[in-house]
C-alpha cells in the first residue's frame, strides 16, 4: 500500500541536486502500484548521433521504479536500492519528450519488481524496462 500522505510536489523535491534534475526528469502522477514521469529529448539526454541516449532511458526507468518502490515502504526503517535493471530499446527519437509509466509487478517485503514503458508523445514505444528493487533495512 502506498503512502497516502505524500504529494507529487514532495516527490519532485527528491530530484533536487541529483542526476534526475540534471536530465530534466519530472514526475507527473502516481498512485497505488504505479508512477509516471517525463523527460526531455535534448542536449542533456542525447548521445553523439543526436538520438535519445539509451542510458538516459534507463535513468528514467530506474528513477521511476526506485521512487515507486520507496513510496510503498516505511522510509524511516527501509531503503530501496536497485538490484537489477534491463532495457529493450525499441525506437529512436531525436527531439521532444518521452513519457514513462512504471507499474509494480510485485511488491514484497524484501524485493519489488517494476516494469516501465517509455513512449513518444504519440504513444509509440521507445523502451521497455524491468527493474528489481531490493528493500533493505536502514542502518
Amino acid at each position: 500500500m502506498h503512502k497516502k500522505d505524500i504529494t507529487l510536489e514532495q516527490l519532485n523535491e527528491w530530484r533536487k541536486n541529483t542526476m534526475v534534475e540534471h536530465l530534466g526528469i519530472e514526475l507527473t502522477e502516481f498512485g497505488e502500484g504505479y508512477i509516471c514521469g517525463k523527460m526531455p529529448v535534448d542536449h542533456r539526454t542525447h548521445q553523439p548521433m543526436g538520438l535519445l541516449h539509451g542510458g538516459a532511458s534507463v535513468a528514467l526507468a530506474e528513477t521511476l521504479a526506485s521512487i515507486g518502490a520507496a513510496i510503498h515502504v516505511d522510509l524511516t526503517k527501509k531503503a530501496c536500492v536497485g538490484l537489477e535493471i534491463n532495457a529493450n530499446h525499441v525506437r529512436s527519437i531525436k527531439e521532444g519528450w518521452v513519457y514513462a509509466k512504471a507499474t509494480a509487478i510485485h511488491i514484497g517485503r524484501s524485493t519489488q519488481i517494476w516494469e516501465t514503458k517509455i513512449t513518444t508523445e504519440t504513444g509509440d514505444l521507445v523502451c521497455l524496462s524491468r527493474m528489481t528493487v531490493a528493500v533493505i533495512d536502514k542502518k
